[in-house]
């Protein structure tokens, strides 16, 4: 190996060497796609001879934190084994008691905050969890297995990772939004619905924060290990059943808990596994909190691009799926449901360019091509010559590319219709803008209009959809 990833692997090398107390040959590092805030290396090494897989995690440089750090993770880890999590095993981690002789600048290429895992074998990616014919066995009993590994995280007892916070989530969201300046009504209108309906306090337990699929490692057999822990906190155990049946999570599947069953049979596995029994109520509840906090998740992971934190088009382009989000919460809160047969305004801007129609769009003041067909050449490239010669994360990154190309397109084709129809439905409320709305949500003036309000939302967020997801309507929710 050469360059970073020569310093890297040395200091990999030293630090697994010295938590074995034996020779370790660090035989191939690779890069793993995904990853807002952190780097995933796959590693092959050799200790005393023998071939060990393990799995390399870093917090990457310039990034946002987004959840707990990679010490009390990897802290997390240890106290979920023996309570009956299945997890990858914690082989070494920054700041263990072995590394304490070893000078810092010997570690260095490591980083501040990362930890090394046993390598798990099986399967993540939900398209395959969820379709192959191998895993049709595992997904049989998924739901139960998921079960039984939640009751087992819910009842690791708190006082082994103290570090671990309570932190109330409406306070915390509306401290986001008004951070970011960037008025979100549909999301005001969640968090009212969310402060005047919470649950009954309940014992306060570990929650994993990220339980879902996407993060479940499964084999033929069913789940082999729970993953990405860095969103654990101190909540409500429901919290985690909430999630798993929130709606992004799902992957195209029509059964709501995870994609693996329906919500009754959720809640029925997890009392069966020895889980404090949850009713409807709550887990409507929390899967509209797991809905708001998906959106909200999405704004600080696109902000982190926008302020140059961490420039990439996968977190640019994560800004976009926040109308997704709400057109989820409007369907989930009391009121009209968003019509699928909106009328959705006629293109008035560069739309039908020359492939699509055989009839050329007319020059504008720039000159030929104009901006669309620009773009529309751009994404056909990216689609063909760029994928077909790049593989992994280069090539992952490439189809979102391609699809942010093709949001542009539709904009351009849609957008100035959108906003005039826009500006008519806030003129209709009596607001100029989207700040007063959601301000005058936020305060609770419109009361008596919440049908009115929600469906000039839902027709403003199905537009929104039509350029950042024609489809997402229409599939399964």
């Amino acid at each position: 190996m050469s360059g970073p990833d020569a310093a890297l692997a040395d200091a990999l090398q030293i630090a697994l060497e010295a938590r074995h107390g034996a020779p370790v040959v660090v035989t191939d590092l690779r890069r793993l796609s995904g990853g807002a805030s952190r780097q995933t290396w796959a590693v092959d090494a050799e200790v005393g001879g023998t071939p060990v897989p393990l799995i390399l995690q870093r917090t990457r440089g310039g990034a946002a934190p987004t959840g707990i750090a990679v010490g009390i993770e990897a802290a997390l880890l240890r106290a979920a084994r023996p309570a009956g999590v299945p997890v990858a095993d914690v082989v070494v981690s920054a700041g263990d008691d072995a590394l304490t002789s070893i000078a810092a600048d010997r570690l260095a290429g490591l980083g501040d905050a990362w930890m090394v895992l046993r390598r798990v074998p099986g399967e993540a990616l939900p398209a395959r969890v969820l379709r192959d014919d191998a895993f049709a066995a595992a997904r049989a009993r998924m739901l139960d297995d998921c079960a039984a590994a939640l009751v087992a995280i819910h009842r690791i007892p708190p006082t082994q990772v103290p570090e671990l916070e309570d932190v109330d989530r409406l306070v915390r969201y509306r401290e986001v939004l008004d951070g970011f300046g960037d008025p979100q009504p549909v999301f005001e209108l969640a968090i009212r619905w969310l402060a005047a309906h919470q649950p009954t306090v309940v014992a306060s337990g570990v929650v994993h924060g990220d339980f879902r699929t996407g993060n479940l490692l499964v084999d033929e057999h069913g789940l082999a290990a729970v993953l990405d822990w860095e969103l654990a906190h101190l909540g409500d155990p429901a919290e985690d059943l909430g999630w798993f049946c929130t709606r992004a999570w799902r992957f195209g599947s029509p059964l709501p808990a995870g994609g693996f069953g329906t919500r009754d049979e959720l809640l029925a596995a997890y009392a069966r596994a020895g889980g404090a029994p949850v009713d409807a109520e709550r887990l409507h509840w929390w899967e509209v909190m797991g809905t708001l906090t998906w959106g909200v998740i999405c704004m600080v992971q696109t902000a982190t691009h926008r302020l140059g934190l961490s420039r990439s088009v996968e977190l640019a382009a994560i800004g976009r799926r926040v109308c997704e989000t709400e057109l989820d919460l409007l369907r989930l809160l009391p009121g009209p449901d968003p019509a699928p047969d909106h009328a959705a305004p006629a293109p008035t801007g560069e739309a039908n360019h020359g492939s699509a129609t055989g009839q050329l769009p007319p020059r504008t003041v720039h000159g030929l091509p104009t901006a669309a067909e620009l773009v529309e050449a751009t994404r056909e490239w990216i689609e063909g010559d760029v994928a077909a010669a790049t593989e992994g994360a280069v090539r992952f990154h490439a189809r979102v590319a391609a699809n942010v190309l093709a949001m542009v397109e539709r904009e351009l084709a849609l957008g100035p219709a959108h906003a005039v129809a826009h500006a008519e439905r806030l003129a209709r409320l009596g607001f100029a803008d989207d700040a007063a709305l959601a301000a005058s949500i936020r305060a609770g003036d419109l009361a008596g209009r919440q049908d009115e309000v929600a469906t000039a939302l839902g027709a403003a967020v199905l537009d929104k959809l039509a350029v950042a997801h024609p489809g997402y309507p229409d599939d399964p929710a």
